[in-house]
């Protein structure tokens, strides 16, 4: 229960009550990151234009790949939380039954003030827009702000109780402990006794994962569509149950398939299991949406594409939905691209397991125009990095780099922009794609001036100016030149090298590389729980070197003293950013939630390390008489000072990267990561600061499609929590009793593992 109402309804003594007084400040900071504000912000995604602008037949193909995407986006909620799901029904059959504005009665019938209500009304739009009760960005637990009692008071009062009273409690019975529960490990998500998740069950440990990636590589098995449950032990053995995600549940070799991976197999002395059918009714609505937009499709690659897509989720191939990424690269410059499957491995404490994503989005022609120029500019560009060529891949593959109006995402969240796809193998001799996305672009980075923080005046009203152009340079550079340079030195399972064994010299000692990238191993795998932190900041570096060349300024239409005010303001936003990353950084397991800001905090270190006044960052108090902070950067310094200090750790970055150096990568990473009240900086103290006057990140409402007759019909909501409620429960309105009841029935499957 939530600080405050503890304080208001407890009866305490004087001397107790004076001790909370004085702490008040304390848990308030500390608890107010377990809950969405009521203010917090709620905008709609504005793609009508793009939409309109559509031919019949791409509206088709766009509305069944939304709807792939939104049936497979419910794995999330089983992916996130033992109780997400649970909570996820339950939400959907309030509403369902009672809009928000007639589900409001019942509130104050209830004994809900206003402010309890829209407390309510926010939380359940956080668990719809995270696709759980985790923040898709930090992986922090949120829970209702109000009391257990009255959230209960209300269910009680709704029409979905008076319709079903049984089925109802049964349902709060499952899900209302840990809904408002916020013991130590449930707080965050990770790995064992540092936190939640449903990547593992509940009896594994780091060393299970480990064990279980060398499985899996010697397999030649991927993790992205895989969760690991270990089992009783087996004639005093270990075992493991390597699941698949996948519509078909029989774990033998069936129509269609070609040969199976599933079976028994024997591995250091532990029994692997390796079977299928992880959100199989899900996968299945996944792949018979994919069948119909194919009829839609513009071409032959797209119809290939979406083959090679049904027949991953049909299977739970990993293969097969590479082979499907493959023609996805071959698609040039389509009118409406998407991307669906297991991708981003951010939220697995391992680094290995991809959660569910798919977006569905409309080409923005005039700013792609200037991300081709980017493109046409690589070559020339690459060079500029600081490595050694026989670092940078022997050729590199020109992508799409497009920006998009995004249509549909369906997953825990919405980036800025994509580099994809993940598959090392793929990006380093096939080639990738690179999106950025418009329409979260203009309204995610919007920025109030009295919500802005830790900046001097004189820098507000220019961070506000030049906050999205810079921005959308440090997007452009990080996901195509970031993202896409570099090269692993890889020995395959024949033996040969990609790279020249006996003459390729490490920069930073001279000597002859000692290791690489062996048969199976991949990034992911050999850097696993560093693996995205590491490369985000490896990509952020890029960013940051790359905006200050001004042939890539003038390419986004920025010369002269506006070249100045972009390049200041990227690199005051990415030092401000470190600061703010204080946020995402747990204390008691000394570990980091959220990789983009764990690699953004890792560079101000790098930055304040660098000296010579680049970067003050100084303790003050507020206006308000509480802590506060101000970060300063010089800007006559960013060119010498800045860019040699990133040119310095990049090359570091990108050297230990290409020779799978894991130990020295761990050393290097971490201990910039280190978060410590000694040094220079009380960054533990700082983190309060940050926690005390943090703004809650923002939330979209997307839009519906929906097929009447012949065409497609856009159906869009008001940019608010009830308007982003309205979406989801009309989202699945043709078959929502039973999406339900197989959500319940695949949670109950696995509660048991999660004790």
């Amino acid at each position: 229960m939530h600080f405050v109402y503890i304080y208001r309804f407890s009866t305490v003594s004087v001397v107790l009550k004076r001790q909370l007084q004085a702490s008040r400040l304390l848990f308030t900071m500390v608890d107010s990151q377990y809950f969405l504000p009521n203010d917090i912000g709620i905008s709609a995604l504005d793609c009508t234009e793009a939409f309109r602008l559509l031919s019949p037949r791409e509206k088709l193909y766009a509305h069944y790949l939304s709807r792939s995407a939104w049936y497979g986006g419910l794995a999330v909620l089983l992916q996130t939380s033992p109780e997400s799901a649970s909570i996820f029904v339950l939400l959907q059959r309030l509403f369902r039954k009672q809009p928000a504005a007639q589900l409001e009665s019942m509130a104050t019938a209830a004994g809900l003030s206003p402010e309890e209500y829209q407390a309510f009304l926010v939380y359940a739009a956080g668990l719809y827009a995270n696709m759980g009760n985790y923040k898709s960005f930090g992986d922090t637990k949120f829970i209702p702000n109000l009391p257990k009692e009255k959230l209960k008071a209300l269910v009680w009062q709704s029409q979905a109780f008076q319709d079903s009273p049984s089925e109802m409690e049964a349902l709060w019975d499952s899900c209302s402990t840990l809904l408002f529960s916020l013991e130590d490990q449930q707080k965050q998500l990770g790995l064992g006794d540092k936190g939640v998740t449903t990547y593992f069950s509940g009896n594994c440990c780091l060393e299970d994962a480990e064990l279980a990636q060398k499985f899996l590589d010697s397999k030649n098995l991927s993790a992205y569509n895989t969760r690991l449950f270990k089992n009783k032990s087996e004639e005093g053995k270990a075992s493991y149950e390597v699941r698949l995600a996948s519509a078909v549940q029989k774990d033998c070799a069936v129509d269609g398939e070609g040969e199976s991976r599933c079976g028994r197999y024997d591995f250091e002395d532990c029994v692997f299991m390796v079977s299928r059918g992880d959100y199989a009714y899900l996968m299945k609505k996944v792949s018979e949406n994919l069948e119909k937009a194919k009829n839609h499709a513009a071409n032959e690659n797209q119809k290939r594409m979406l083959e090679e897509y049904a027949q991953s989720f049909t299977f739970g191939s990993i293969e097969a939905h590479k082979e499907g990424s493959r023609f996805w690269i071959k698609d040039k410059g389509p009118i409406v691209e998407s991307y669906i499957g297991f991708i981003e491995s951010y939220r697995d404490p391992f680094g290995s397991r991809g959660e569910f994503e798919g977006f569905v989005a409309v080409v923005n022609k005039a700013m792609s125009e200037r991300f081709a120029k980017l493109v046409s500019s690589a070559e020339v560009l690459l060079p500029e990095l600081p490595w050694p060529k026989d670092f940078e891949k022997d050729r590199f593959l020109l992508p799409d780099f497009t920006s998009l109006d995004v249509l549909t995402f369906a997953g825990s969240g919405i980036p800025a922009g994509i580099n994809i796809p993940n598959y090392d193998d793929i990006r380093q001799s096939e080639g990738f794609k690179n999106v950025s996305l418009g329409n979260v672009l203009a309204v995610a980075y919007a920025t109030q001036k009295d919500k802005l923080t830790f900046l001097d005046e004189e820098d507000k009203d220019m961070y506000i100016k030049w906050k999205g152009p810079s921005f959308e340079v440090q997007v452009g550079l990080h996901e195509l030149l970031g993202h896409g340079s570099g090269k692993l030195f890889v020995q395959d399972e024949k033996g040969n090298f990609n790279f020249e064994q006996d003459n390729v010299r490490n920069p930073e000692t001279g000597e002859q590389i000692t290791t690489w990238y062996k048969g199976n191993e991949t990034w992911d795998s050999k850097f696993s729980t560093i693996s995205c932190s590491y490369e985000e900041c490896r990509a952020e570096c890029v960013g940051l070197y790359l905006c200050l060349n001004k042939h890539v300024l003038s390419i986004f239409g920025h010369e002269d003293e506006d070249a100045k005010e972009v390049v200041y303001i990227n690199w005051l936003n990415m030092v401000r950013a470190g600061l703010l990353g204080l946020e995402f950084f747990t204390p008691e397991s000394k570990s980091w939630r959220q990789a983009h800001m764990q690699a953004r905090f890792v560079i101000l270190r790098v930055l304040l390390e660098a000296g010579e006044g680049l970067v003050n960052l100084k303790e003050s108090t507020g206006k308000d008489g509480r802590p506060d902070a101000l970060i300063t950067l010089d800007r006559s310094k960013v060119h010498t000072v800045g860019k040699a200090a990133i040119e310095r750790f990049l090359c570091k970055l990108q050297v230990i990267k290409s020779t799978a150096d894991v130990e020295g990568g761990r050393a290097l990473y971490e201990g910039y990561s280190a978060v410590s009240d000694t040094g220079s900086h009380n960054f533990l103290r700082l983190r309060e600061t940050v926690l005390l006057r943090k703004e809650a990140r923002k939330m979209f409402v997307q839009a519906n499609t929906r097929v009447k007759g012949e065409s497609v019909e856009l159906v869009e909501y008001e940019g608010s929590a009830a308007g982003l409620i309205r979406s989801f429960t009309e989202r699945f309105a043709d078959d929502a009793e039973e999406v339900e009841a197989h959500l319940l029935e695949l949670n109950k499957r696995d509660a048991p593992c999660w004790c």
